[in-house]
């Protein structure tokens, strides 16, 4: 018999940020492990509860026993399971009596060059109870439960250990109780309601009927996922009805997840503060009421934040003045905190601050944050010398980069840091480009800083991560497996993002290009006290063109990517380099070349030396004296359109070698036997070889 199984655990209240993944490791681990034991079919789509007192998975179609089943394990090599005269040993013996087997029902198989035994026995069905105590057991020993609390039995004496006391389980197969235990409880049908607005105890007829009836009764949506899109369609309806916006939903998502993870029945109501304290940065205010209050800013047709937000409690009232009222009496403190934190900051400027930097430890083998802004400033005037940016302003916002580490404000909320020195400096009357540079220090990735007037931003901005960068991995301290406790790889592309975003040409014809090898180098001599070693500027330029290679790979064909990456060129030609090389590979002539291209590397790297130029006196067949002639014709064209930076132009102008390459090859002999002759086609081919990987790697394209 096959019916619908509801299992769930009623709790204390759950850790809010963990409530998601709790609900769904205990339902996909219960779901597995009944699976794995034949109590229902693979295919079958089991439903996830999580309320903020209870973690439960109703699965249809479960048998009432397992199907016995056949199982084959293999037990251990052959020369340790018997002996040289094919008796059985101790070690194999042992085994099947553990296993409760007998020796007839092992055989021995050839893996590669060993031979093992297998042991294959019938398991025969078990009843429901059995497997769901089995699969309970181990749906909560690998639920990831952030910390474990130990607590005793109604007994007295007896102390379990889980994320939170549990009080009740309720296990019903279709309409009848399964008769299983945990955590010194024994399952039932009686469930619980609302805290204080449900019923209390409500006693279950069936599976099928159990989420009905904690709605209906209970006043409990049991449902993570209903119960977050009813909390969203009534926060979009009150931000409505107040004609204002709850902001992006990137901005808002890690909240609702937290708020839904809170209530069992989700009510919203509308709150407001006095409008002076809105003279107070807004993401002040917006951060302490997220964070602190687990409230929703509302905002203005500007993005501007108003004096009102949003509530979501957990009790549902004709009359909710106590709520609104209580929850507007605990915000003001709140927010008149973050106003004397701002107005007190405000009477230390900035540049009085830096000095102070001298007893943060930055590092304890790099020193401390003042020896960083000592570092940054020389490394932002570096790269503002060779994007046309003011040196003087990207000195300035170096050297107040990192000044708000010791405000008030950021000690309390340390996720605006480099935002609050952008305002303390904004009121100190600093130049625009300054404030914006310190505010945009911190962004995930560098956005809009092709701007002429956000170039200091580019260079503060390219500074902190270059800076970053060249120490941790001057040091060792390099990212390894999913470690990485510095954030290098956010730097990495962070630093790429720039390059990305800016032409990086330098506005005067005299002023020379930033290149990465120069950035790295300089950014490497400015560590004052020498643990820096010259290996680390390619070690660290590897590293970022790693990072560009997988991030590039996600959205542009793989050959190609790999093609531009291994030239490693200049960072803010790489995406283009990229999409000509893609338009490259759909022209017929792509194909051969590349595999011609990887055939004239594989001779070159055999070439003891190669002469650097052709001498055409030397040119002897007819073939190769074509190629040559159609080389000289190519270089000024592609010359050209490589200045240029039109890269398809160049890939297209040389698909036209293509004939003359494929009749070079068909008639004429590399390795002559006049040395004289020999060396100059292989200088030939160097030539050709140069003139064809002005772009990217063609040799990688070939199949």
């Amino acid at each position: 018999m096959s019916a619908n199984l509801l299992v769930e655990l009623f709790t204390e209240e759950l850790p809010p940020k963990a409530l998601s993944a709790l609900g769904a490791s205990f339902s996909s681990s219960l779901f597995e492990e009944l699976a794995a034991s034949g109590f229902v079919a693979r295919t079958v789509v089991a439903r996830s509860f999580a309320t903020p007192r209870r973690l439960a998975v109703l699965v249809p179609s479960v048998a009432s026993e397992s199907a016995g089943r056949t199982e084959t394990r293999k037990l251990m090599p052959s020369k340790v399971a018997f002996d040289a005269a094919g008796q059985a040993t101790a070690a194999l013996k042992k085994r099947l009596e553990k296993e409760g087997a007998s020796a007839d029902q092992t055989e021995r198989r050839t893996e590669g060059d060993t031979e093992y035994v297998y042991l294959t026995q019938s398991i025969p069905g078990v009843p429901l109870a059995q497997g769901l105590q089995l699969a309970l057991e181990k749906a909560l020993a690998k639920l990831p439960i952030p910390k474990v609390m130990g607590y005793q039995l109604e007994d007295g004496t007896t102390t379990v250990s889980f994320v939170r006391p549990a009080h009740a389980l309720v296990a019903l197969h279709g309409s009848e109780v399964v008769p299983v235990a945990v955590l010194g409880i024994e399952a039932g049908r009686v469930t619980h309601g609302h805290r204080f607005q449900g019923v209390k105890d409500i006693d279950v007829a069936a599976a099928d009927a159990w989420e009905e009836a904690l709605r209906a009764h209970g006043k409990v949506i049991a449902s993570f996922e209903e119960r977050k899109a009813e909390i969203e369609r009534q926060l979009g309806l009150k931000a409505v009805e107040c004609g204002a916006s709850l902001g992006t939903p990137e901005s808002i998502a890690p909240l609702l997840d937290e708020v839904t993870a809170l209530v069992e029945f989700p009510t919203i109501y509308v709150g407001q503060f006095e409008a002076e304290f809105l003279a107070v940065p807004q993401e002040c205010l917006i951060l302490t009421m997220r964070a602190n209050q687990k409230y929703f800013p509302l905002f203005d047709g500007q993005g501007k934040l108003t004096n009102r937000f949003l509530i979501v409690s957990n009790m549902e009232l004709a009359d909710p003045r106590n709520i609104v009222e209580g929850n507007q009496r605990v915000v003001r403190p709140r927010l008149s905190d973050a106003r004397f934190f701002f107005e007190t900051d405000k009477k230390t400027r900035l540049a009085d601050r830096v000095p102070q930097l001298a007893s943060i430890v930055f590092h304890n083998k790099l020193g401390s944050q003042l020896d960083r802004v000592r570092r940054l400033e020389l490394v932002a005037e570096f790269i503002a010398a060779r994007m046309g940016a003011s040196v003087a302003h990207a000195r300035e916002a170096a050297q107040l980069s990192k000044a708000d580490l010791l405000s008030g404000m950021v000690g309390e909320f340390p996720e605006l840091q480099g935002l609050m020195g952008g305002y303390y400096a904004e009121h100190e009357g600093r130049p625009n480009a300054v404030v914006r540079a310190l505010k945009d220090q911190y962004l995930l990735r560098a956005s809009d800083l092709s701007d002429p007037g956000n170039l200091v931003s580019a260079c503060l901005y390219l500074a902190d991560r270059t800076e970053l960068l060249v120490g941790m991995f001057g040091i060792g301290n390099v990212p390894t497996g999913e470690k990485d406790p510095f954030g290098l790889r956010r730097a990495a592309l962070g630093a790429i993002s720039v390059f990305e975003a800016l032409d990086l040409v330098a506005k005067s014809a005299d002023a020379p290009v930033l290149a990465l090898s120069d950035l790295l180098a300089f950014t490497r001599e400015t560590f004052a006290s020498g643990p820096i070693a010259e290996t680390t500027d390619a070690a660290v330029s590897t590293f970022i063109y790693e990072r560009y290679r997988n991030q590039l790979v996600v959205a542009h064909d793989r050959a190609a990517v790999d093609a531009v990456i291994a030239l490693m060129p200049p960072l803010n030609e790489v995406v283009a380099r990229v999409k000509a090389v893609i338009e490259f590979r759909k022209l017929p002539e792509a194909e051969a070349l590349a595999a011609a291209n990887k055939r004239i590397r594989n001779i070159l790297k055999k070439a003891d030396t190669v002469p650097s130029a052709v001498s055409s006196g030397l040119l002897v067949e007819a073939a190769e004296k074509a190629l040559h002639e159609v080389l000289q014709s190519l270089q000024s064209d592609v010359d050209a359109e490589f200045g240029r930076r039109d890269y398809s132009a160049a890939l297209r102008t040389l698909a036209g070698a293509r004939g003359a390459v494929d009749t070079f090859f068909e008639q004429v002999m590399v390795n002559a036997e006049d040395a004289a002759v020999r060396a100059n086609r292989l200088a030939l081919l160097q030539q050709l070889d140069r003139l064809m990987n002005r772009v990217a790697d063609i040799s990688r394209l070939a199949a």
